[in-house]
Parts: structure tokens; sequence; C-alpha cells
């Protein structure tokens, strides 16, 4: 259940104390709240004292079956005033089970510690400050808001999680990013489920395990106490000292790699029963879900748009043709309500009229509608880049559902929710690795979501350099596939003076004029960019030389990757090509003293490379250059390599044409 691992990124504590404190709340002590920085990291914003967790099982005799409750302990530390957005708690549990009662939180205790008068004094979350949200159809949030938090304060709060859903059982965060100083998690769980636990991320974790007798106390409907016994088996995971995690550049979602412990059911062993396996597949799931008739009718019914799409759709058209004849009727009628899903949530004939829906609603109903026109079409279940990626088999991970069209063995992907989507080219919250396609007989099969061609970006410059050092000219862009997806739903409805202003600010002393901009709608172009400048910043003068940046304002001045080692991949979210064509003329009287070498790079396993060339005709200075990444993710072993040939690219970019007055 991704979403819990979430719920768990906001609560967590750092031990600024000594590690061998008892962990348990209403422990406060002066010395804790003088505390002026966290001993383990003297930068953090806050820091976790403690975090523990138990995940037990009761019996409910009235349904016959068991339900885990895990209850977590608390105590964070604030030392900064940006840590003080660790005084709002925010608590997601899942209420979208079919069969199963929704998951609940109780609040047990919430408090805020300060030191007044040099006493230790404790405010207490009021009734005002709990209250519950939904977060979408499928999520609730509990929220808290601890009173009277500064700088110095400390927090603790102590809840429980109840789920009847025991195929997976609660995730347990231990990492987040501000560091950690002592965890400990227990699980007493039933010796009849046999569950699989897995540690994530690059966190070492201490583990111990062994089996015990318990026993719980039941009452009966004649409110008569009995008692059944069993064996247990009794996980404990204890972590110290956990530095807090480093987001650096590219990265698709940080909650994939932070440290936790995450739990599947692999089996269930009842006494004289015969073993029942329950860890699943995703093929298990994808049917689960095609079998619900909501989904299923919602691309099987056709009578509700049957007229509207008999004016558009032609017998006599290719596949291809009728793809994106239907493809452009359900993205321009229909309107994205911002809701995700794979069920639709009103009736599809109610969402078409109304030309409202959320992401099933439009993409189911673009499935239904391919399907009349003759084409193959099918669902696609996505997790979304912020969803996170699933670990294991698990129909609650799914949040999203897209198209997909086969024509002569070749797949397209199909997103009707952005006005700005094409023929595989999707919105970028839906490139996270894979989905799962379900065809008509309801089997499935794992669908590749990354792109694997370069989406281009190329820049033409051709510009003079005054005597005064002043550069002048005019610039051509043009951006293709995903990097013309991007460009227009960034720059859709700002008004032409507010992105000439926004271009402007890319240097001191930019200025631009003659602004034109061309296919922002016809999306089987690319997006033209064409406009004048002028530049008094790119361009040093010292003495009788001048110092010429040759990219201008475009140099690449900072690597984006900093930290020495990284150990979760690089997501540049699709592959990409960068290209410049520049054309320099510098000013009679001046001669190049000095011009950089050109020079290529490649990293290794063809993951990218670039080449710079640069040259000189008469008082003419010509640079092209060319930095390809083949691929949307890198995985995390070529970091080094990676940080070096960006390092490169600094170079290059930032080194500079000298010219000498004769």
């Amino acid at each position: 259940m991704i979403k819990l691992s979430f719920s768990l990124l906001l609560f967590v504590m750092v031990s600024f104390h000594a590690t061998a404190q008892k962990l348990e709340l209403d422990r406060v002590t002066k010395e804790e709240l003088v505390e002026k920085k966290s001993q383990k990291d003297t930068s953090a914003s806050a820091a976790i004292l403690f975090k523990k967790g138990k995940t037990t099982f009761k019996f409910l005799l009235s349904e016959s079956k068991f339900v885990s409750y895990t209850q977590f302990q608390i105590k964070l530390k604030i030392y900064k005033k940006e840590g003080l957005k660790w005084a709002n708690f925010k608590i997601p549990y899942y209420v979208g089970y079919d069969n199963l009662n929704d998951e609940s939180v109780k609040i047990e205790s919430a408090y805020t510690y300060n030191l007044e008068n040099d006493k230790v004094v404790k405010a207490k979350v009021s009734d005002e400050g709990k209250f519950v949200e939904n977060s979408n159809q499928f999520w609730k949030v509990k929220s808290l808001t601890f009173p009277n938090v500064k700088e110095g304060s400390i927090i603790e709060l102590e809840y429980e999680l109840k789920t009847e859903n025991i195929a997976t059982l609660p995730d347990f965060q231990f990492q987040y990013d501000i560091p950690v100083n002592t965890v400990e998690f227990v699980t007493e769980i039933p010796e009849m489920y046999i569950y699989k636990g897995i540690q994530i991320g690059f966190v070492d974790v201490a583990k111990e395990e062994k089996i015990e007798s318990t026993s719980q106390a039941l009452n009966d409907v004649y409110n008569q106490t009995k008692w059944i016994s069993f064996k247990q088996i009794k996980t404990t995971y204890k972590v110290k000292d956990i530095p807090a995690i480093k987001e650096e550049s590219y990265v698709n979602n940080i909650d994939n790699y932070l440290g936790k412990i995450v739990h599947e059911l692999q089996l269930i062993r009842m006494p004289d029963q015969p073993v029942k396996q329950i860890a699943t597949t995703w093929e298990a799931v994808a049917k689960s879900i095609f079998e619900e008739e909501e989904f299923n009718t919602a691309i099987s019914k056709f009578d509700y748009f049957l007229n509207d799409a008999r004016l558009f759709i032609n017998s006599g058209a290719t596949p291809e043709e009728n793809t994106q004849k239907v493809f452009n009727f359900v993205k321009n009628r229909m309107n994205w309500n911002g809701k995700y899903g794979y069920y639709p949530r009103t009736k599809m004939e109610v969402a078409y009229a109304n030309k409202v829906g959320n992401v099933a609603e439009i993409n189911l109903l673009l499935v239904a509608m391919l399907r009349m026109a003759g084409v193959e079409a099918n669902p696609v279940l996505v997790s979304t880049r912020d969803n996170g990626v699933a670990l294991f088999p698990n129909r609650t991970l799914f949040n999203y559902v897209i198209a997909a069209v086969n024509i002569d063995e070749k797949t397209i992907l199909l997103d009707a929710t952005s006005k700005y989507a094409d023929l595989n080219i999707l919105p970028v919250r839906d490139l996270n690795t894979s989905g799962r396609l379900i065809k008509k007989d309801g089997s499935s099969a794992d669908i590749d979501l990354m792109p694997k061609s370069n989406s281009k970006e190329v820049i033409n410059i051709m510009a003079t350099i005054s005597p005064q050092g002043e550069v002048s000219g005019k610039i051509r862009e043009q951006y293709f596939d995903y990097n013309a997806l991007v460009f227009r739903e960034r720059y859709s409805g700002i008004a032409k003076e507010s992105y000439i202003e926004k271009l402007e600010k890319r240097s001191t002393g930019l200025n631009i004029s003659e602004y034109d901009v061309q296919n922002t709608t016809d999306f089987a172009l690319p997006i033209i960019e064409n406009y004048s400048f002028t530049s008094t910043n790119s361009v040093e003068g010292i003495g009788d030389k001048m110092y010429v940046s040759p990219f201008l304002f475009f140099a690449r001045s900072d690597n984006p990757f900093k930290q020495e080692v990284r150990e979760y991949p690089v997501d540049f979210m699709f592959p990409n090509q960068d290209k410049f064509n520049i054309s320099l003329i510098f000013p009679a009287g001046y001669t190049v003293e000095t011009l950089p070498e050109s020079k290529a790079v490649a990293l290794p396993d063809n993951l990218g490379s670039f080449k710079y060339v640069i040259s000189t005709t008469g008082n003419q200075i010509q640079v092209l250059y060319t930095l390809d990444l083949n691929q949307a993710v890198i995985p995390a072993e070529y970091y080094l390599a990676l940080k070096n040939f960006f390092k490169e690219i600094v170079s290059k970019q930032t080194e500079k044409i000298v010219l000498k007055k004769v």
C-alpha cells in the first residue's frame, strides 16, 4: 500500500540525545528542549529522536477473522524555522475497498512540549486541531495541527491504524529528509499467516525473529469470555543513526528509495485445512480489475456516443487515421477534472454529456470509441510517477489508466486527459517504468511506458559582437516530441509579455524583441520560437581583449550532480537531444587569440554523448554542439561517470573565446 509509506513520511523522529535513553513518550527533559542542534546532523531543521511501531493481530469473533492493528509512537525535535512544517501531520488511510471495511486511524495522544520559565510545559492537540479530509475516492487523510510549536519544541504523537486488509501490512518507514536517531519496529503475526518481509532503501537493519506462545480473550454473543491460544512469529527490526536522505536532481519519486519495511502475505496455513497460497501475480490483479462490471462496461458500451462518432469515423480510413481522429475528438471534447483512478465514478454517458470526467471516464471512453472504429485498443493500468513503483502485485497500487492501440504489431500509447498530448506522447505523469495492458479476454501483459527515441531541442543562434562588447542577433528554437509537450503544457495561457519577461530573466542585460511562436496547436509539428535579442552581459572586456562565451546565456554553468555517491537512479523523464548551431561575427580590428578545443565525450554503454566542434572563418566563429542522453533512466552504478560527464559539459559550455584587438 504505497500511500501508507507517504503517511509515515510525515511521522519520524531523530535522536539527538544519548542512545541509552528509554524510547518512551511523555519523558521529555529540559536537556532535550534546550538542545540547539542535532548531534548527528548539525544542518538538520528537525530530527527524529525515536520512532517505534508495533503490528499485532486481533481475532474478531463476530466476523471470524483476524484484523491487524499497528501502533506508531513518534518523538520529534524542531531545531529551525524550516522544521516547523513537521508540526502539521497528515496520516493517509485507505477507504477504497470493495469487500472490506475502511481503514481507520485513532489518535492515542498528541502533545507539544516547550520550556517555559525553566519548566517543561506540554500542550495537547485539541479536537479543533484534528480533522479528516478526502484525498480522493480511495484515500482519506487525518490531519493534526500541533499547538504552540516553535524552534526548540518537541512533538510527541501516538496513533493506531486498523485495517482488515491483511494481504499487506502497513509500511513502516524509517528514513526521511531529516535524520533519525533510533527506530524500533515489532511485528507479532499469528503463525497461520506467512509474510515476506521486504526491506527497501539503502540502510542496514538489524532483524531478530522468534516463535512464541500467546493467547487472546474473546467475548461471544452472550458476553462470555473465551480464550484462544496460538503461536506467533515475533520479528523485531532495529536501526540507529539513519542519515537524512538527500534529494538530488533528476529523481522521479524520492519515496521509492526511502528506507522502510513492507510485508506481503505469501500463504495461509490454518489448522486442518490445506495451505492456501495468497501471493498473487500481476495477471491476477489485472484480471480482477477487468472483471469489475463498471470497468468492463465502460470499454464495451457504445450507444451513447454512436451518433457523434459516425460523423468523423470513416470505414475506409486506415487504422492510423481513425486512431488520430478518435483521439483528437475525445481529447478536445472531454475536460479532465484532475481526479485519478481506473474506475468511472459517474456513469459514462453522464460524463460524456457533461464533457467532464476523471482519468477513467476519459480514457476508457477513448478505448471504447477506438474499438467501435475497428481499431485494436486496450486499457493500460498505470501507477503515476508521484504514486510510486510497486514492490509486489497489488491492485491498490494502480491509480490511473491510459489506452494502447496495436497497429501492424506496433503499440501506440494514448492519454486524452491532456489537451497537449499526442500519439505516443503521454503526459509526463504517466512515465513510470511500466503499466499493465488488459486484453479483451481478460489476459494481460506488462507494457513499457518509457519513451525510446530522443526528444530534440534545436537552437540556432546568429549573432554579431559590437566593438563595445554588446551581442545582438536572432535566435530560432525548435522543440520536438516531449520537449514540445512540456513547452505547450508549461506556457499555454501565459501572456506573450509575461513569457518574454521570463526569457529575459535568463541573464542580466538581456532584451528580447520581435518574438513569435508557431505550431502551438499543431501537434504534428515542432514548436518554433523566433526572436531578436541584445545582450550586454555575454562578453567581458578587459584591456584590449574580449572574453566571449559562445553559448551566450544558454551556457550550463552548474553541474546538477553534486553528491559524492548516489544510491538511486537518475531519471531524465525521457531521452533527450540538445543541439546548438551558433554563428558569431566578431568586430573588425579583432583577431582570435584563444579558441577552445573541439571535444567529444561519451558515457559507457551508449547511455549518452556530447560533441563540441568550434572553428573560425575570417571574422566568424562557428560552434556545432550536440548532447544526447539516450536513456530516460540511468542506473546508480553509472552515477560517477554521469557526474564527470556533466562536469565536462559545464567546462566546455563556460569556456571562453579570447578576442584580441589588433
